[in-house]
């Protein structure tokens, strides 16, 4: 960018200078200095120009053509035909428009100034008996922390102390506060509602979500997306045919005064920025709603996305394991859960947290364990009492040669527990599906997805079950990461544009892989957030649905700001080759045209029924 190009000047100086500039020549030429008034004008108009003229120098070294040269020469020509009011008027009008996209620009970028504005600059760290304020970017893992009411959270951290209610909309587009307890996290950016908490860090200032979160705007703010080069290669065309038609119209008239018409009215540079303001409007409206897509590409592509694959567990259900069914054979139910509960005590496994918790809630009393030996993801084997005990799938029991019913809970996920050699039972668990996924699934339809397919690891039974209740017809189960990889690589070799949806690190890979890697409720999972190309904060399946919906609408407005500004210039080109369009009128009507369709891509940061 030219020293001419500053954000200041762009937005106010030249603009300023050139709206002076000539108010003063108008006022010379009303008070009858007609000769000074034309000097002013043309001195303010090759001023005026310098920093287009700086800039198309510099495109042409880089073998840029743009239609900005058809503004420089439509003002030039201005001056040697002493159309002086047109000269005037078509800087003014393109120094306005300039101003007017960087606005756009500015306001389409809104939610990461917000973020800028909220990022904390200071923590109160224990020292000794005392807290003093550090700069937030000192702060380390394990330091203990004081937040007070009001103010934002400076690193990801646990409670320690207290309880408190925390605004998370800056990070993950929720509206309401969030009730926090002492162990429960809170995340960087949220801020404290009500009372005093001391909280221990877990990450440094630069780890923690919210300056993730900055990163993924400030890259999606900065990107250019492929439908802007579409817009960009209309620039050689469109030149050339405005430079052909004007040298038409003038061997047609003999008129020179047609030719410049012809190049007042064909000046959309301010029409073809129209499209990125709408690309980055969208962007910045799924922010304001917690979903950052990470670049202009991925929003083109997630509006053009035929196909939709989504992970099982923790993405169309609420990865929330229940006990579904005890069965025990030969002891009590109760005792079964006090051998298996007594067990996996120790284990760190969602099933097994959720087995101590039912034992917890049943008021059962845990027995003392020891020679504890975990193979993890398959069992654990430990002494009760005198006997030894086997906890795990129903292949780590059947390689330890214990006999099992071919079909108890085969059709669920399950634990089976053997006491000795002795098989005496299971307990099978349900993941309920979320609220929301049915109703989401079809409003996906309803906006142009035409398949679903669920990849999971999970078994066939299982997988089959929930895509039944959900309408998804094609499923695949038993699915190892690289098994994943080659479903969605099948679909992109055969031209179908893919998107995936998964939450967790082991849906990296296949985030990368998909045209568009959607990452749901990935605050938590930094391998996720990282690969994806969208990153939905909150938790929230509908908003993958919104997501789409933001990119279809923008892109339709980025479409809009391209045809219909470009054929509305075209128009104009044809009524000033033949005569019917004054070059001052010309500047006015083209203009107008270039700030209406600016104006209509910032539709796209306006709410919109058919979004959330």
């Amino acid at each position: 960018m030219s020293i001419f190009k500053n954000i200041w000047l762009q937005k106010y100086g030249w603009l300023s200078f050139v709206s002076i500039g000539l108010l003063g020549s108008l006022g010379l030429y009303i008070s009858g200095f007609v000769l000074a008034s034309e000097i002013a004008v043309i001195t303010i108009c090759l001023i005026g120009t310098l920093p287009e003229a700086a800039d198309i120098v510099r495109d042409i070294i880089h073998r840029q053509f743009g239609v900005d040269i058809i503004a420089l020469v439509a003002v030039l020509a201005s001056l040697v035909l002493r159309e002086y009011a047109a000269a005037g008027v078509i800087l003014l009008m393109f120094t306005g428009g300039r101003a007017l996209e960087e606005y756009a620009k500015s306001r389409a970028q809104k939610e990461l100034s917000d973020l800028l504005k909220r990022k904390p600059k200071l923590a109160h760290i224990k020292r000794g008996s005392e807290f003093v304020d550090i700069a937030a970017t000192k702060v380390r893992p394990g330091d203990n922390l004081l937040i007070k009411p009001g103010e934002t959270v400076p690193v990801d951290a646990t409670i320690l102390k207290e309880h408190s209610s925390f605004d998370e909309s800056a990070i993950t587009g929720e509206s309401l506060p969030q009730a926090k307890s002492p162990g429960q996290e809170i995340v960087s950016g949220s801020i404290n509602q009500d009372a005093a908490v001391i909280v221990k860090a877990l990450r440094t200032t630069g780890q923690s979500q919210y300056e993730q979160i900055i990163e993924l705007v400030k890259a999606a703010a900065s990107s250019k997306s492929p439908l802007v080069r579409l817009a960009d290669r209309y620039s050689v065309p469109f030149t050339i045919i405005a430079f052909g038609l004007a040298g038409l119209a003038w061997l047609a008239s003999g008129n020179a005064v047609n030719a410049l018409a012809v190049l007042v009215v064909a000046t959309p540079c301010p029409l073809l920025i129209a499209t990125p303001v709408a690309i980055v409007s969208g962007m910045s409206r799924a922010a304001h709603a917690g979903i950052i897509i990470k670049d202009g590409m991925s929003l083109e592509r997630l509006a053009m996305l035929q196909i939709l694959a989504f992970d099982k567990t923790g993405t169309l259900t609420q990865n929330l394991p229940t006990i579904d069914r005890i069965t025990a054979h030969n002891v009590s139910k109760e005792e079964l859960l006090q051998l298996v509960a007594s067990i996996e005590t120790g284990s760190t496994h969602t099933l097994a947290k959720t087995i101590v918790n039912k034992a917890h809630a049943s008021k059962v009393r845990l027995l003392p364990v020891h020679e504890i030996h975990e193979e993890v993801g398959f069992g654990i084997s430990a002494m009760v009492g005198k006997n030894r005990m086997l906890v795990g799938k129903y292949e780590y029991l059947i390689n330890h040669g214990i006999k099992l019913p071919s079909s108890e809970g085969q059709d669920q996920t399950a634990v089976f527990v053997a006491r000795g050699q002795t098989y005496i039972g299971s307990i099978t668990f349900i993941d309920p599906i979320r609220n929301d996924s049915k109703e989401t699934l079809q409003r996906l339809k309803r906006l142009g997805i035409k398949q679903t397919l669920m990849l999971t690891g999970d078994k066939a039974e299982v997988a089959k079950k929930i895509a039944h209740q959900l309408g998804i017809s094609d499923v695949h189960a038993g699915l190892l990461p690289q098994d994943k990889l080659k479903i969605i690589q099948k679909h992109r070799h055969a031209g179908e544009t893919i998107g995936m949806v998964g939450d967790g690190v082991n849906d990296a890979p296949v985030l990368a892989a998909a045209d568009v890697g959607i990452a749901l409720g990935a605050k938590g999972s930094t391998a996720a957030s990282e690969s994806a190309d969208v990153v939905i904060m909150l938790n929230n399946f509908t908003r993958v649905a919104a997501a789409i919906a933001i990119a279809k609408r923008s892109l339709k407005i980025a479409k809009q700001s391209i045809f219909v500004g470009i054929g509305l210039s075209f128009g104009l080109m044809i009524f000033a080759a033949l005569g019917k369009i004054p070059p001052l009128y010309g500047a006015l009507l083209q203009e107008v045209v270039d700030v209406a369709v600016i104006v209509n891509a910032l539709r796209a940061l306006i709410p919109h029924k058919e979004i959330l």
